[in-house]
């Protein structure tokens, strides 16, 4: 069940247009789309929030982190800003909360991007959750952040960012990370396959071709489910595709909401 009232969410505000809110994944915040806003910004309103329980957002006494509770906040978020209608792009759980948010509120969104996420959440990707909340229980934060690092990113691109490495590990170090592993615990339960064909929007995905975090057949899966989705696969790349590959990644959200955007409303 959702917990209380919504939670004020910090966001990350930048530009003017059509807007736009970048949703992150777990164990992230509004910063892992530092690059992607700024080339957005360009030509939309960017807002980039950092969920409950991530960045500078509070964590209340008894969240779930639940999609309805994520979900009331997002709306909450529109309303404050002043934003009819959005772009919704998710990273990974990111994902799941616009796809729940367009199912649940279809006339707030004008299409939604999934980046490294899928319509469900499956036996593997709920493994390596699992995984996560285990390595950091019983080995403790460094453990947990080599477990990430391992998870996340393409080897090659990591042993060539190693500074990213090391940010991470230092982000972790004595961060309450409750609000992770709530959400973390929660995704196992999410499933739209079901209420997939009910969406009214358009749908854009991209995938890295090496995730290990979520299986990319889910792109292909998506794109027999929903006519008229849109694919775009990178190869040798991760799950962490906004980091990794940021300007690709600008460049292709920015071409799919250019033509949405030129489409006649409906």
């Amino acid at each position: 069940m959702a917990s209380g009232s919504p939670v004020s969410l910090h966001v990350l505000r930048e530009g003017a247009g059509t807007p736009v809110v970048l949703l992150h994944g777990i164990v992230g915040d509004h910063t892992i789309w530092n690059v992607v806003a700024r080339e957005l910004a360009h030509e939309h309103l960017v807002l980039a929030p950092d969920l409950r329980g991530h960045g500078r957002s509070p964590f209340p006494d008894g969240s779930t982190m639940e999609f309805p509770e994520l979900v009331g906040d997002l709306l909450a978020l529109l309303d404050r800003e002043g934003v009819d209608r959005a772009h919704l792009v998710g990273l990974s759980a990111g994902g799941f909360l616009a796809l729940a948010f367009a199912l649940a509120h279809p006339a707030r969104v004008r299409s939604v991007t999934l980046v490294s996420s899928a319509g469900h959440c499956d036996r593997h990707t709920r493994s390596i959750g699992d995984r996560w909340i285990t390595t950091y229980r019983e080995e403790g934060a460094e453990a947990f952040a080599l477990r990430l690092l391992k998870d996340l990113y393409y080897p090659d691109w990591i042993e060539n960012h190693m500074d990213v490495a090391d940010r991470l590990r230092e982000s972790l170090n004595g961060l309450d990370l409750a609000g992770t592993l709530a959400w973390a615990a929660a995704i196992r339960s999410f499933d739209t396959r079901g209420r997939l064909g009910a969406l009214r929007v358009p749908l854009f995905v991209i995938q890295g071709m090496d995730d290990q975090v979520v299986d990319p057949s889910h792109a292909r899966l998506l794109r027999q489910t929903i006519q008229g989705t849109e694919v775009r696969l990178l190869a040798q790349t991760g799950h962490m595709v906004p980091v990794e590959r940021p300007a690709e990644t600008a460049e292709s959200i920015r071409r799919w909401l250019a033509r949405v955007d030129a489409k006649p409303s409906a």
